[in-house]
Order: C-alpha cells, then structure tokens, then sequence
C-alpha cells in the first residue's frame, strides 16, 4: 500500500472521529436534559467511530487517527519516521478539517467538544490523560500482536476507547489524542487552544509509555 493512500486514509478517520464524536460530545451536551445518557453516548461515539474505521480503512493505514498510537507504533518499530511523520500531518489535518466541518454545521456555541482543564490543575490533567493513553495504546499493541486477533481488534480497541472515555470525561473531557483535541481548539480558542499543549503531550507521553511497556513484557514471551 502506496504511503499517499495511508495518509489519505489517516486523513478521513481523523475527519470521522472529530466530526461525529466531537460533534456527539458537543450537540447532546446542550440539548439534552439527561446529562447521563449524552456521557454515556459521547463515550459510544467515540468507540463507535473507532469501530467504524478500524473496518474500513484498518487495511489500509492500521487506522491509528491519533498520533499517539503513532508514535507508540514508531518506538515499537512498527513504522518508518517518514511514514510517522506523514501519519501525524494527516491526523491533524483531518482533526481541523472535521472541526471546521463540525463548527460550519452547528457553530461555536454548543461548543465543538474541545477538551478543558480538571478543576484548572494542569498537573492534574496530565497525569489522567497519561493514564488513559496508556491503557487505550496499550491495548491496541496487545490486540494487535496477533495476526489471528484481526477479526475482533477494531471491537477491542473501540470498547477501550469507551471505556477511558466513561471515565474520562468527567475530568477533562477525555483527549488520548492530540489531533482530536487541537482541531476543536484551533476553532474555539480562548482556554482550549491555551491549554492545548496539556492534550497534546500528556496523549504522546502515554503512548510512548505505553509501547516501552509492552515491549519489555512481550519480551518475555518470545
């Protein structure tokens, strides 16, 4: 497979995951009056859109949409630097192109489920975010290690992104992936695009963990 096509690929999930889990995020979380359901159908739409993608463009790119699994794949070796580098530019572009779509359907008021600070406490923030990137990477390094796991893997991997974001989104809306949370911000501006930096490397610090981690237990089984 062609690196222009991945990177085509990247650019499409990217756009999905912004435009309809963001969109999720940022539509049922003002018009709805049971703040329970939209939590939980946010956290759905995430993995949803996850699962979604995982069978349609997972043979084609790996469906990573998030620079995160990206750089956990580099340090495992699972991908070149210029393919990561064309990956990562892909997965933002798609970010802010599903944002700008996003925002020219329902505007900036509702905002575009932009991630946000827990309780202003950027350490905070940081740790929980590095916590869930590391459980949803480390995950997807697990399930994918075995050719014979390819039939269930977008299932597993899109169950593991409800769940970190079931937890997470009490705390800071759940980002685990830069692109996702720079898109919205580049848009909404203010505090989001201030504290984007958070969303950005705590996602990168978590999955890079996440694949030293693995790697140092899966050799133990070779």
């Amino acid at each position: 497979m062609s690196s222009l096509k991945k990177f085509i690929a990247e650019f499409i999930g990217t756009f999905v995951l912004v435009f309809f889990a963001c969109g999720t995020a940022a539509v049922l979380g003002c018009k709805t009056n049971s703040p329970d359901v939209a939590y939980l159908a946010t956290a759905l739409a995430f993995g949803l859109v996850i699962v979604a993608m995982a069978y349609s463009i997972g043979n084609i790119s790996g469906c990573h949409i998030n620079p995160a699994v990206s750089v956990a794949m580099l340090i495992s070796g699972k991908m070149t630097l210029s393919d990561f580098a064309g990956y990562v530019i892909s997965q933002f572009a798609g970010a802010i192109a599903g944002a700008a779509a996003l925002m020219g359907v329902i505007g900036k008021d509702m905002g575009l489920g932009q991630n946000g600070l827990y309780n202003n406490d950027i350490v905070a923030s940081l740790v929980v975010e590095i916590i869930l990137t590391f459980v949803f990477v480390i995950a997807i390094l697990g399930v994918t290690s075995k050719i014979e796991n390819g039939a269930v893997a977008g299932i597993v991997i899109g169950l593991t992104l409800t769940l970190v974001h079931i937890f997470g989104i009490y705390f800071t809306g759940t980002s685990v992936n830069p692109a996702r949370s720079f898109g919205p911000a580049l848009f909404i501006g203010g505090d989001a695009l201030a504290n984007v930096w958070v969303f950005i490397v705590a996602p990168l610090v978590g999955g890079a963990l996440a694949a030293v981690v693995y790697k140092f237990l899966s050799s133990n089984n070779k």
